[in-house]
């Protein structure tokens, strides 16, 4: 029973949990424009006194942006429809529904740190594939001895690996750079006192997502 179930948890629980990885990054790099528009995102800004009169336990409502890999999706009110730009590797973020008053966030990452993200899950989709076939080799009869070849579990190592460097090195760029316009943006609503817009900038579930698929 033992041997059966340390089979068992070799063949199933392996592929289930890289297809689990898999699904929440591309919902990390998919959000908030084409799903979870106000669910998920990298970054968000959203009304709030907690700058600007921190003893006040007051709701507030007022316009809120959600920031991700691909663009960005922003709300005038609390109650108010969501408007997202399109998807695109080289996203422009729509700021436009914030006061005239508010600071200015940081521009969107280059280019190249999307579309190496892009690249990082089409190189994680090929290993969940091969790895997955893999470990049902035993079951695909005579195609399944292609799987047992030295080369091919190295290219599928090779692939994993390389998808997995790419990925988290993109996304850790992205964290800074949204990191980085999180504390300027903070920092000026401070500065500002009383007079500043009632907004706060920080970042969002979806590097939450992502750090628990890469260090889990």
């Amino acid at each position: 029973m033992i041997a059966g179930l340390s089979k068992a948890i070799n063949l199933y629980l392996a592929p289930l949990l890289a297809l689990t990885s898999f699904i929440l990054i591309l919902f990390s790099y998919l959000a908030p424009i084409i799903i979870f528009p106000t669910g998920v995102s990298l970054l968000t800004v959203s009304p709030s006194l907690q700058l600007t009169d921190a003893h006040s336990s007051q709701g507030v409502d007022g316009p809120s942006v959600f920031l991700g890999a691909l663009g960005s999706c922003t709300r005038p009110t609390n109650d108010a429809s969501v408007t997202c730009t399109a998807p695109t590797v080289s996203p422009q973020y729509d700021l436009s529904v914030l006061p005239s008053n508010a600071p200015d966030l940081l521009s969107a990452p280059t280019a190249t740190t999307p579309a190496f993200i892009a690249v990082s899950l089409v190189f994680t989709a090929i290993f969940f594939l091969i790895f997955t076939m893999t470990a049902f080799r035993g079951k695909m009869g005579k195609f399944g001895n292609t799987f047992d070849k030295p080369a091919v579990q190295r290219a599928t190592a090779w692939i994993g690996l390389l998808g997995f460097l790419i990925g988290i090195t993109s996304f850790l760029v992205l964290r800074m750079w949204f990191g980085k316009a999180v504390e300027d943006f903070n920092r000026d609503i401070s500065k500002e006192g009383a007079d500043a817009p009632q907004l706060i900038a920080a970042t969002s579930n979806g590097f939450i997502s992502t750090y628990y698929r890469r260090f889990d």
